[in-house]
């Protein structure tokens, strides 16, 4: 079993940063892909960043420039650098990772509660 746990959210005004934290525990340990969504009032859960195991990252166009992802294998723990933040980027942060289960079988641990991101204009 696996549990995420998100961290590092909170009320920032525009222009300032958080940096948040996904922390994984429990029995696996090794995951491939590390990603973080965003779900804002009203909309889609959208995809922020993810994380692939031995460097490659995707970040979405719209942060790209302000938002920075990274992952500490030894930790289990996905990072998520917000710079720059604007009203826009307000909503709850999820993260969810996929790993490889009995040497062939990928699974995808399930959602963390999320931690919340509100930007102040």
């Amino acid at each position: 079993q696996v549990r995420l746990a998100e961290s590092g959210g909170g009320l920032v005004q525009a222009g300032g940063s958080l940096r948040l934290s996904c922390a994984a525990s429990g029995s696996v340990t090794r995951f491939n892909v590390m990603t973080w969504w965003r779900q804002a009032p009203g909309k889609q859960r959208e995809l922020v960043a993810n994380s692939h195991h031995g460097g490659h990252m995707v970040i979405a166009d719209s942060v790209k420039d302000r938002f920075t992802a990274s992952r500490d294998d030894a930790k289990n723990t996905l990072y998520l650098q917000m710079d720059s933040l604007v009203p826009e980027g307000s909503g709850r942060y999820y993260c969810v990772f996929d790993y490889v289960e009995n040497g062939n079988t990928i699974r995808t641990t399930p959602w963390g509660q999320g931690t919340q991101v509100t930007v102040s204009a």
